[in-house]
């Protein structure tokens, strides 16, 4: 019943979808709601050898470049391989940072990362790896990694260490390392990445057959898949329970399956998340265990085992249940040439098909730097075509969709020669509908008031008050409205004023 129904959503999304032509207005004016995301990554090493002042200058850097282009996420790692860019309580210190694990900096990067974004209205989500437990070009762990406290729990392949799937015990402790971020932290999200079971290297096996025969099942890929499963509801709970305004994300490999493996799956010839990283996808959103999804599809268009377009198709038809964001890679796409143009690369054309799909409610950007260093000109594109202006971040009715109360005492005031609109929130007594964020609107005499345009925010706030420009002049009339934690949007309050 459950595979029916995910077949014949697929179908009806397929019926209402507009294909390859863009969903923009005929103003051109991007969705009021789009998921802007963007990856911020420690395990390529890019902190390491920075002090406080300078990681702390290089990560606000990124942030002011991305804030430019509207960016309204971000999603920064924290956990690579059972350790920690944050104090942790379980976990040591990353080597990531300092180069050795264990080895204390002296600040917190998280709490600084949770501060600096919400200071630009974006949402912070913390991204942590939830079994790689020792990469590569680790050489020794700190004397309370997990590995050394609990050795049996653990299985090398291929020079790096994983916390076995299989275990209750290796569960629990992920879980634990959650609710400590999700319970101290501001976050908005908790971020999964796409390693589960390892990536097969040459078919070599991942050595868990003493715990496959005492697991009661007799085929292995179900039974890893299963294990998997568990940790995903678990995680869905342990955050639920805490904080239930707090999305939890994942972002798998970009191929579920392939046509040749399953009757539905995606015109492509390449690795297979279900089926070599036993990380059943559709399964966790048919079951409404995670908030979103983004699949890492970094793929360019034409590409002949893994063709950007049929995955962008596929994902749409099939992940719909819950929202759907597409990871970009930045840089692949920029080497690539436009199929249709090719003086120019595959940006636009990407952007393009990515919003011709109700279904795809934005997109995420591997990597942040790269973005942010506007490599190949990607910074530029986004600011002129396609996130011109601020978006709101796309409805969660599944977590919750009572709208906030509107706000109060809409005025206009004028303080040392500036002109101000303020207004008072109401009180609620509902962490879910408590005022998070406002909207404010700006319309010139005789022009519709419509909520529905981005083209008409002025400002994504979460302070009480907005600075009128000082080269504004005429009869203006502003509308501000409330975002609540998962940015429900109150009813508008208009103020008219004449500068």
């Amino acid at each position: 019943m459950r595979l029916f129904t995910t077949m014949l959503l697929a179908v009806l999304l397929l019926s209402c979808s507009t294909g390859k032509h863009s969903v923009k207005t005929k103003e051109n004016i991007p969705p009021k709601r789009e998921f802007r995301g963007a990856w911020i990554q420690a395990v390529n090493g890019q902190f390491m050898g920075m002090n406080e002042a300078e990681m702390k200058g290089y990560l606000t850097t990124m942030l002011d470049n991305l804030q430019k282009v509207n960016v309204n996420a971000i999603i920064f790692q924290v956990r690579v391989e059972g350790d920690a860019l944050y104090p942790s309580p379980h976990e040591p210190w990353s080597r990531y940072m300092m180069g050795q694990q264990g080895k204390n900096p002296g600040w917190d990067p998280l709490a600084f990362m949770v501060a600096e974004a919400h200071k630009r209205n974006m949402e912070l989500h913390a991204w942590i790896n939830p079994y790689r437990a020792r990469t590569k070009g680790t050489k020794s762990v700190a004397a309370n990694h997990q590995s050394r406290l609990r050795p049996g729990n653990f299985i090398e392949y291929e020079g790096q260490l994983y916390f076995n799937p299989s275990l209750q015990e290796n569960r629990d402790h992920i879980c634990k390392v959650i609710t400590d971020i999700v319970t101290r932290y501001d976050v908005d999200g908790l971020h999964i990445d796409d390693y589960f079971y390892p990536y097969p290297v040459n078919g070599k096996p991942f050595n868990d057959d003493k715990w496959f025969r005492s697991s009661g099942y007799e085929n292995k890929a179900l039974w890893r898949r299963s294990n998997v499963n568990n940790l995903i509801e678990q995680i869905h709970k342990t955050v639920r329970a805490i904080k239930p305004w707090v999305k939890f994300g994942v972002s798998p490999f970009g191929i579920y399956r392939n046509e040749g493996s399953w009757e539905w799956g995606s015109r492509t010839k390449g690795l297979q998340s279900y089926d070599d990283l036993n990380a059943d996808v559709l399964y966790w959103i048919d079951e409404g265990w995670v908030d979103y999804c983004i699949p890492q599809i970094y793929w360019e268009i034409g590409h002949k085992a893994a063709d950007y377009e049929a995955l962008v198709e596929w994902w749409a038809k099939y992940a719909a249940k819950r929202p759907l964001y597409i990871g970009q890679d930045v840089n692949r796409t920029v080497k690539a040439k436009d199929t249709e143009n090719p003086a120019r690369h595959q940006l636009m054309q990407k952007m393009d098909i990515q919003r011709s799909y109700p279904s795809v409610g934005g997109s995420c950007l591997w990597d942040a730097a790269s973005a942010a260093n506007n490599v190949g000109g990607y910074r530029d594109i986004l600011a002129q075509n396609y996130q011109s202006y601020p978006a709101l971040m796309p409805a969660v009715p599944f977590m919750d969709d009572d709208a906030p109360k509107k706000v109060k005492g809409v005025q206009m005031i004028e303080d040392n020669g500036e002109k101000i609109l303020v207004w008072l929130p109401r009180e609620c007594d509902d962490e879910m509908n408590a005022p998070a964020k406002y909207v404010v609107y700006r319309f010139v005499k005789g022009q519709k008031r419509s909520l529905s345009s981005a083209a008409n925010i002025v400002a994504i706030t979460r302070n009480t008050y907005y600075k009128i420009p000082a080269d504004e002049k005429g009869k203006v009339t502003y509308v501000v409205t409330v975002l609540d934690r998962v940015q429900n949007e109150s009813k508008g309050v208009k103020c008219k004023v004449k500068l």
